[in-house]
């Protein structure tokens, strides 16, 4: 019996400690900073540029093969060459401002990364109206009083 109840101790240990390693992913890891920019409200044809941070925390360089905009009007780029683990890079966003409106757009970043090969990251906001001619306008957009 006590032969019984120890093989049954030794098997179980063998299945825990297999899936504590098993959990163990080698590979590149992208882990963002933020995942989402909101521009808030941004003047008529003003900078519609913005960073997203990312940190390679595997233990294999990362690779960034694409990275593309829910439409044309957003610009991704991306740094070509592998990113070391421990290393960290950008996504610059470039979204067009001479479109009034509502902005909710997405970037999907296709990688090597074991984690999450396909990322979506999302830029969010308001572009205020083009100003009327020959009316002033203020930093913020809005009509200058």
């Amino acid at each position: 019996m006590k032969k019984f109840i120890l093989s049954l101790f030794v098997a179980a240990a063998a299945m825990v400690t297999g899936n504590a390693v098993a959990q163990v992913e080698n590979g590149a890891k992208i882990e963002f900073k933020k995942e989402t920019h909101d521009y808030g409200n941004v003047k008529y044809g003003g900078d519609g540029t913005c960073t997203f941070e990312f940190t390679n925390t595997g233990n294999a360089p990362l690779i960034i093969s694409n990275a593309k905009g829910s439409c044309g009007c957003t610009v991704p780029s991306w740094p070509k060459e592998p990113i070391a683990p421990g290393a960290k890079g950008t996504i610059t966003v470039k979204y067009d401002t001479k479109r009034p409106g509502s902005i909710n757009k997405s970037v999907t970043i296709t990688s090597n990364a074991v984690n999450e090969p396909s990322k979506v990251i999302r830029i969010k906001g308001n572009v205020l109206p083009a100003p009327e001619n020959g009316t002033p306008v203020n930093n913020s957009g809005a009509p200058a009083n």
